[in-house]
Order: C-alpha cells, then structure tokens, then sequence
C-alpha cells in the first residue's frame, strides 16, 4: 500500500471520531510521504554536504551562487513562507527542510492517475511546471532530481540537473520501474518494480463529484503487480533487484520506501504489522525498536533523533471555527508525549519543529479549508508557510508536496 493510499485509509478511520468532512476529501487531502528525510548518520551530521557532493552531485557541481540567492529570501529563523500562494510559485522553506516540489493529480485518455509537477529551480527559487515525469524525487541539496519517464513501468531513471531542467544521466534497468526515491544520505535509490502501471484505475459505481459519472479508483479486490526492489548506487548507477512476492491486494501502487535512516527497506503486506523490512541486499529483517509502534500508525514516521513519532489527529472543526491538534508519542513505547497543531503532521524540520497541514474555517462542506504551517512542539502558535486552498480540483486545489533537505 503506497502512502497517498495510507492517509486515505487513516483519514476514513478518524472519521467516526470527526465532524463530517465532505464528499471525497480524503482522496483529495494534501498530504505527503511521511518519512523524514534525515541524515543516515547523526554522528555524520557535519560532513553531509560533502557526502553528497561526493555521491549525487559530483557531475553537477556548481559555484555556490544559488545558494547565497536563496539564503537571501530566508529570515532568520530559517523559514521561507508565502502565506498569500496558494499552490506556491516561490520557494518555501523552515530550517533545512525546502519544498522541493510538488504536485497535482490528472487522469489521461486510459483512467491512469498522472502527475502534475511543479518543481524548484533553484536559480530563481521558484516553481516551475513540467509535464515530462511520472515520478520525481529531489536528493538531499535541492540539486539533482530522480525522475522517471511518463510511461509506467520505466525501464530507465533519470537524474535530473534542477538547474539546467536537462537529465544529467540515465540509469537503465532491466524490470520496469514505477517509483524511485533517494536514500536519506542521497548516496543510494530505491526503485519498486510492477509488471504493469500501478496506478490504472477503473471508473466506480460513487460520483463523488456529481459530474454524472462514476469516480475513478484502483481496481478492488486485485492484487497489486508489485515484483520487488531495486537497490541502486547513485554514483555508479549499478546495483541488485530483490524480489518481493507478497504485494497486498488493492490494486494500486505498493511503494517499497526507506525507513527511517536509511540503513533498511521496508514493504507493505497483505496481513499484520502491513509491512515488512529487509535490508539492503533484500534479506527480511525485523522492523528496528524505535520502528515497531510506528507500524501501527499512519503519521509523520520518526523524528530526526529517533525518539518521536506522530499519532492520531481530533479537535473540532466548522466554518466559524476550527481548532484540530496531532499526537506525538514516545518511538519505544508508543505512549503519548504532547500534542502538536495540526490536522496531519507532513514532515520533521528537526526535533522540535515540523510542517502540518492545518484546517481553517472556510467555505467547504465542513467549514474548513487547508494550508502548509510550520508547528512546535510545546507552543500552540503556528507559522504559515503556504495560501489557503481554494477547492479540491484545479490549479487552486490540494496539492501534494515532495519535500527534501537543502
């Protein structure tokens, strides 16, 4: 199960416990793959920015003038907000954590779900638009991009220079591929391999948006044509595929993804915890002692230090007033620590800060409508970081951002 699929599931669970939230909104909120993107190694902090240069920039170097460009729109806390954009056309940031990209959903002439980027060029620290790739990661530097091709499964990855929009590189493989994203340190890809596009979907019987026709989902009851992994040195571009069987059965994608340093891969399952870990030559392993609890929750995955993660969401909300907050719990024992802002928890900034979607009163059928905020643990204020949205479909509505350090 991939985590757009994770969040909808989450969602509909909380939602006995919630006022109602209209029709479709949990296929339309905005949310975001949950794992921080992290240093692999705390004690390797301070020599990142060379570990990187070394393992995914080295045929992209540059002079560092983009750098001190950007720095220059950041205030001194480290945020980049735009609360008056909504999607975003300039660049938003707090601390080392930057909007690297973000996207919209669009359906082609054969019911595939497609993506619609927008990603940061670096040079102008805005938001361009692009119709090329499927899939698009940013790696650790916002200078090098993972892409892949429009037509799913691909048989090759691209590494993508931001600067110049041109691909840098190709990684071929030989099973076709239709996800990719960076190992926390950059030094490594994480490709899942499909026998056919995972996310072809099929018209159903609902029509959520009243449009007269049925709505477009992943065909029920069908298992997944999720094959296995592919594990790729950047730098190289060589690597080893490990086959995984058990692919769940709804029928959409069934991303395999990092855990939470990057030392693991963990994939989801058709039976409990939903997930299982192997490590980077494919052999299963058990989940780590910090990773146990957070199995059994669909949030923001761990904290950069390891000791926290998110839990579940409540509070009220209607169009006069909207006041919803998000757990964190101990990593270990999965009690609860305090409580956050927030309706959904999107992204560590480091240990105390993160980026939330929250809910504010509005015009939608529950009153509330979202927007990217920048939350801290034990203070109830929130920083606004992006424009309200305005609707669920269009260039206006929910869009879901791809985050990466800078």
């Amino acid at each position: 199960m991939n985590v757009d699929e994770l969040v909808r599931d989450s969602l509909r669970e909380q939602a006995a416990e919630q006022p109602a939230l209209g029709p479709g909104f949990a296929d339309r909120v905005l949310t975001v793959r949950r794992r921080r993107r992290t240093r692999a190694l705390a004690s390797a902090a301070t020599a990142t920015a060379a570990v990187i240069a070394i393992a995914v920039a080295v045929p992209l170097l540059n002079t560092g003038n983009d750098d001190t460009r950007l720095a220059s729109r950041t205030n001194r806390n480290g945020i980049l907000a735009h609360p008056d954009q909504t999607p975003p056309r300039d660049m938003i940031a707090a601390g080392d954590l930057a909007l690297g990209a973000y996207y919209t959903w669009e359906t082609d002439a054969h019911g595939a779900a497609v993506r619609a980027y927008r990603i940061l060029d670096p040079k102008t620290g805005t938001y361009v638009k692009t119709s090329k790739w499927s899939v698009v990661d940013i790696a650790p530097g916002l200078r090098t991009a993972a892409v892949l091709e429009r037509n799913l499964p691909a048989k090759r990855i691209g590494l993508l220079d931001l600067r110049t929009g041109e691909v840098e590189r190709w990684i071929p493989v030989d099973r076709g591929v239709a996800s990719v994203e960076f190992s926390p340190d950059g030094s490594k890809l994480l490709a899942t391999t499909y026998g056919k596009n995972p996310q072809l979907r099929v018209k159903s019987r609902s029509d959520t948006d009243g449009d007269g026709e049925g709505d477009w989902e992943s065909p029920p009851g069908k298992p997944s044509s999720r094959t296995g992994f592919y594990i790729l040195d950047v730098a190289s571009g060589k690597g080893s595929w490990s086959e995984v069987t058990d692919a769940g059965r709804g029928g959409g994608p069934e991303d395999c993804v990092f855990n939470h340093d990057g030392r693991l891969v963990y994939c989801g399952t058709t039976s409990s915890p939903f997930r299982q870990y192997y490590d980077l030559a494919g052999d299963e392993v058990a989940a780590p002692a910090n990773e146990v609890q957070a199995e059994r929750y669909r949030g923001v995955g761990l904290s950069p230090d390891g000791k926290l993660f998110g839990g579940l969401s409540g509070g009220t909300m209607s169009r006069s007033h909207t006041k919803v907050h998000t757990e964190l719990l101990d990593a270990y024992t999965g009690k609860k620590v305090t409580t956050v802002p927030g309706r959904q928890l999107l992204a560590w900034v480091d240990n105390k800060r993160l980026i939330a979607l929250d809910l504010t009163p509005g015009p939608g059928s529950d009153g509330s409508v979202s927007r990217l905020v920048l939350v801290t643990i034990g203070s109830d204020k929130v920083v606004p970081l992006s424009g309200i949205t305005k609707g669920f479909d269009g260039a206006a509505g929910y869009w879901t951002p791809v985050f990466a350090e800078r």
